[in-house]
């Protein structure tokens, strides 16, 4: 399950806790299509410690809610605060429209229908099995692909659509 580090994935990593740390896993595997690289589960076999899903060279770290880690009691679920988020994650997928498919047949809550973005892209959003949100697309900010407008192309297709 240990696979080596991979040195060109991103500094920032984000990470998310689940009362059902370990169906939360199966499932972000199932609608999203990550891979699990460590599953760190601790003597009771339901409480995960800490676990690493990977995508591509990207990473997003996982643990229960009740994991005994210090940071927990910072923290709150989003059924707590009304499903309100502070933060999200994005994954950037080479076909949105496949990863829309499997997240709706695996149960995900859309919240933003998948569109073609102003910017460069396609896009939606869905809340997981525990309301947390999820960005999925086709853009990726790394790459600047001639589909995509630069970013000073964009700020001047908005401000252009603002004047309409």
């Amino acid at each position: 399950m240990n696979t080596p580090i991979n040195t060109t994935g991103s500094t920032i990593i984000p990470s998310l806790r689940y009362r059902n740390a370990l169906a939360a896993i199966d499932w972000l595997v199932t609608a999203f299509g990550l891979k699990k690289q460590a599953v760190f589960v601790a003597p009771d076999n339901k409480t995960v410690q800490h676990a690493q899903l990977t995508l591509g060279p990207g990473m997003i770290m996982i643990g229960s809610v009740d994991n005994g880690g210090e940071a927990g009691k910072f923290m709150a679920q989003p059924d707590e605060i009304g499903f309100r988020e502070t933060q999200g994650a994005y994954l950037v997928v080479p076909d949105a429209d496949a990863i829309y498919a499997t997240a709706k047949a695996a149960g995900a809550e859309m919240i933003i229908d998948i569109r073609d973005m102003d910017y460069g892209g396609r896009h939606f959003s869905c809340r997981d099995l525990e309301g947390h949100m999820w960005g999925i697309g086709t853009y990726n900010p790394w790459q600047q692909e001639s589909s995509q407008p630069k970013p000073e192309s964009a700020i001047e297709h908005a401000q252009e659509s603002a004047r309409r």
